[in-house]
């Protein structure tokens, strides 16, 4: 089996000084896990790697650069589920962890030991900005969550195997304790070797109403392919809920696929040694990974 990576940043409107950025983000993700897998690593280690990048990166809405809640503090979710047994592992409302997709996986293998940081230590000044904004009379938190996604990966190894992994910090100036669809098993993704595995982003309350990750494996164990079985996950979604998100998916013969119905999501995936990328509908940048800037 040829190794197969998919990567997002989240779905929404991506204000224009920041879409090199996030490009460049999403491709040094997809980057580290293909790495992974190239060397003859597992689909769970690959995602989980991947995700680890944007969670490290300040553009994005997790780990570092994490929104904050009405409280001005970071709270992450994160899920990471391997397709090979079915297990998985999420935490939900965290504090102080720089990586919250690690956290998952130790729940997942259900160990312990990962160190804390200082909350301070995850907050941007770019989140402390939006949420001095959100806490103003007449503000609109949703305005502000334009372009603010969830991050995630999904991959399937050289023995088969696949996985999906997701974080997220969540929704700008939320409550206190609010957990999404992130860290639920089927909504913020699913991974079955049998079918393929799923990443979703979006509005959480709307993936967690219609299952979305599973729904999307629902459809494609019923004959739909990788694109089919995206585009109607999500055009359920729509019509059922009146909500918007973006997906990444792979299938169990390495074919995949990055949808949204949002304005923009950043993705990337890489599949024989050719770097795929994307922002705007119908967008598709490709280059050789050799040629590609680490």
């Amino acid at each position: 089996m040829k190794p197969v990576i998919v990567v997002h940043g989240g779905a929404g409107t991506i204000v224009k000084e920041y879409e090199e950025g996030y490009r460049s983000g999403v491709k040094r993700a997809a980057l580290q896990g293909y790495n992974i897998l190239r060397e003859g690593g597992d689909a769970v280690t690959a995602v989980e790697e991947a995700v680890v990048v944007p969670e490290d990166d300040p553009l994005f809405n997790a780990g570092h650069g994490s929104v904050l809640n009405e409280e001005g503090e970071v709270e992450m979710d994160a899920i990471i589920m391997d397709g090979k047994d079915l297990t998985s592992g999420a935490v939900s409302a965290v504090k102080c962890i720089a990586n919250p997709i690690k956290l998952a996986r130790l729940v997942m293998e259900k160990a312990q030991g990962i160190s804390e940081v200082p909350g301070e230590q995850l907050i941007t000044e770019r989140s402390r900005e939006r949420w001095r904004k959100n806490l103003k009379p007449g503000s609109n938190p949703v305005a502000y969550q334009l372009g603010l996604g969830t991050v995630g990966a999904v991959a399937i190894d050289r023995q088969g195997n696949v996985a999906c992994a997701t974080s997220t910090g969540g929704m700008t100036n939320k409550m206190v304790g609010r957990v999404g669809d992130t860290a639920c098993i089927g909504s913020g993704g699913y991974a079955n070797n049998s079918v393929g595995a799923v990443s979703t982003t979006g509005h959480g309350e709307s993936i967690m109403k219609v299952i979305l990750a599973r729904l999307i494996l629902h459809y494609m164990e019923n004959g739909m392919s990788t694109e089919e079985a995206a585009d109607a996950g999500l055009n359920y979604m729509k019509t059922q809920v009146d909500g918007s998100g973006g997906v990444i998916v792979v299938n169990s013969a390495g074919e995949w696929t990055a949808k949204f119905s949002t304005k923009q999501m950043s993705w990337a995936a890489i599949k024989d040694d050719q770097l795929h990328c994307g922002i705007h509908t119908g967008e598709n940048e490709i280059v050789s990974v050799a040629a590609s800037p680490q």
